[in-house]
């Protein structure tokens, strides 16, 4: 049997929290920032299709997120046969930036990813990748965009009290694309 690979990386990033959150709420702009991602397209709240690069190994998977509360977690998992999960915690700093926990879990499959796993590689990058997570906001000042929606059991809450029969406003925004400006934020 295949083992699974963890890696975890935290930074702190000289931001408030929420524009740092709902910067990681942008699933769309990681390429900017998250080496191996290819390209990540938002299918609806809670899915999204990834695209990465691997030791040149080129994987696309479709992922969940499982839980999402607006600025502190973020966590996810991969529904479509590939073992990749996740989660991204965040907490405020006393000198009001941001601490920026990511962990993730994944079964390498390849000779290559085995060899990166063995020797860290993938833990070494995580790291690489957080700052330039911590560059792009701290250069930019703020978010591209954001969503504040909660999501419990891979159930958002807009989701939640259409199924329970509730009327009334949704309780979450639509994973619609964002711009600059946005005001929806």
């Amino acid at each position: 049997m295949a083992k699974t690979s963890t890696m975890s990386a935290d930074i702190d990033v000289d931001a408030p929290i929420r524009p740092v959150y709902n910067q990681w709420t942008q699933f769309e702009s990681f390429p900017s920032f998250l080496h191996a991602v290819k390209e990540v397209t938002q299918l609806d709240d809670t899915r999204t299709r990834w695209v990465v690069s691997v030791g040149g190994v080129r994987r696309e998977f479709e992922a969940e997120i499982t839980e999402q509360v607006p600025d502190q977690l973020i966590a996810w998992a991969s529904i479509d046969g590939k073992t990749h999960t996740g989660r991204v915690a965040f907490r405020p700093n006393a000198d009001g930036g941001t601490h920026v926990d990511l962990e993730m879990m994944w079964l390498p499959e390849t000779f290559v990813e085995k060899v990166g796993a063995a020797l860290d590689l993938d833990e070494r990058q995580a790291e690489a990748d957080l700052k330039r997570f911590q560059s792009f906001m701290e250069e930019r000042g703020h978010e591209t965009g954001g969503w504040r929606g909660e999501v419990h059991d891979g159930v958002t809450e807009r989701d939640a009290e259409a199924m329970s029969g509730g009327y009334g406003a949704p309780a979450a925004q639509p994973a619609a694309p964002y711009s600059e400006g946005d005001d929806r934020v």
